[in-house]
């Protein structure tokens, strides 16, 4: 597991917006034996029935979902910006037609059976605990639906229970 600390997730500190919205994120799961992993800009943290947790949208077409869904975890790992050319390799690139963790040159480690790649400065580990589909009906926005959906590939929302707060030192 390299150089990482389990932290109190009551010292955790991070502004989401930058971290997830500007610098990325990796969503990393198994599926079997199989590992997939694709970039994020579109999610959150915060506090959901007494737990603390992140969520995360996954488009049905991307090929990570199929982990995500068939396994009880993933992780969630953010990087410094000399990573930021991978995580764009990591978003435009399936997995379905190469094998893009190897190409990446990045090295996976596993917390609990979890994936998580070496090189990130952060990784949470997440346990699912509610997944729905976006529908076009429930946007109050109609605006948002044209602007994001003109495909109708809406995005699967999964609200995870952060379990576990990993620091690279």
């Amino acid at each position: 597991m390299g150089n990482f600390k389990e932290i109190n997730i009551e010292s955790f500190v991070l502004n989401p917006f930058k971290k997830i919205g500007t610098d990325w994120m990796l969503i990393t799961a198994k599926n079997q034996n199989k590992i997939n992993s694709m970039t994020a800009s579109w999610g959150g943290l915060g506090v959901m029935w007494g737990k603390n947790v992140s969520y995360v949208v996954i488009r049905p077409q991307r090929y990570t979902k199929e982990f995500v869904d068939n396994s009880e975890t993933f992780s969630l790992c953010f990087f410094s910006n000399a990573y930021k050319d991978i995580l764009k390799y990591m978003g435009t690139v399936s997995g379905r037609d190469e094998d893009k963790i190897e190409n990446s040159n990045l090295n996976l480690s596993s917390y609990n059976d979890t994936p998580f790649f070496d090189e990130a400065k952060l990784v949470l580990i997440c346990k699912k605990l509610y997944k729905q589909d976006l529908k076009p009906d429930y946007f109050l926005d109609n605006d948002l639906d044209k602007i994001w959906y003109a495909n109708k590939d809406y995005h699967c929302m999964y609200i995870s229970e952060i379990k576990n707060v990993l620091v690279n030192q």
